[in-house]
């Protein structure tokens, strides 16, 4: 592993500006081209309509890959602070379960450095593990489920659909080339060619955000989701 200077990661992912906002992190290269971000993550933020910001910190490692912004950092905590349990959306690997994949790319496509992840993603996550670990509120933001359910339920309502199980059908629409796809069944089960449905209009930006190979990826993952969580709305 080697210790990088500010300066030595890729310039479009601000890691200048992200090191002078978070001073206590420093910079690692990983071997997969990407960087690691390791040490004392502090921060301040408030509810809306309150005047007062909660501060508190956390021992974090972000691990941002090689594609980024197409693909997601993934964030440890390491001063074992949060329970490592789906109900405090901490992952079987101890990753942290930041929000579903497609909400989290979305997000940081308007916002596509890694201050945009933190301030946008990261911050709002571990303000409400803060208030749920410290008895104040239970995620206050609301939650999903852990897991491949609750990125099918939010998939389902970013795509406008009825039930998960349509939602992973426009997964793997996405997954399929924009051609080939749209000459198939249109996934809200309307009897049309998805080609002449208006939910291509609610999918084809999200191809901007990822590959077809990562989508495959994302219908593998949630191929684990019971039969009956498919059919739920």
């Amino acid at each position: 592993m080697v210790r990088l200077n500010r300066f030595s990661a890729p310039q479009r992912w601000g890691c200048t500006e992200f090191l002078n906002g978070y001073p206590e992190m420093a910079l690692e290269q990983i071997e997969d081209g990407g960087i690691r971000l390791v040490g004392t993550f502090r921060f301040a933020a408030s509810l809306a309509g309150d005047t007062t910001a909660m501060e508190d910190q956390f021992q974090i490692a972000i691990e941002v890959p090689r594609p980024f912004p197409r693909e997601i950092p993934t964030v440890f905590e390491t001063g074992e602070r949060i329970p490592r349990s789906a109900e405090f959306h901490v992952n079987s690997d101890a990753s942290l379960c930041l929000g579903s994949p497609i909400r989290l790319l979305s997000i940081i496509a308007t916002s596509p450095t890694i201050l945009g992840f933190t301030d946008r993603i990261l911050v709002p996550f571990l303000f409400a593990v803060s208030e749920s670990v410290n008895g104040r509120l239970s995620f206050p933001f609301g939650e999903l489920p852990h897991g491949a359910p609750g990125a099918l339920t939010d998939y389902q309502a970013m795509f406008g659909l009825k039930t998960r199980r349509e939602a992973k059908l426009a997964l793997q629409a996405l997954s399929t080339r924009k051609r080939i796809a749209n000459k198939r069944p249109c996934p809200c089960g309307c009897g049309l060619r998805l080609g002449k449905c208006p939910l291509r209009l609610k999918l084809n930006p999200f191809r901007e955000a990822a590959s077809r190979a990562w989508f495959a990826k994302e219908v593998r993952r949630v191929d684990g989701v019971s039969e009956q969580d498919l059919g739920t709305a």
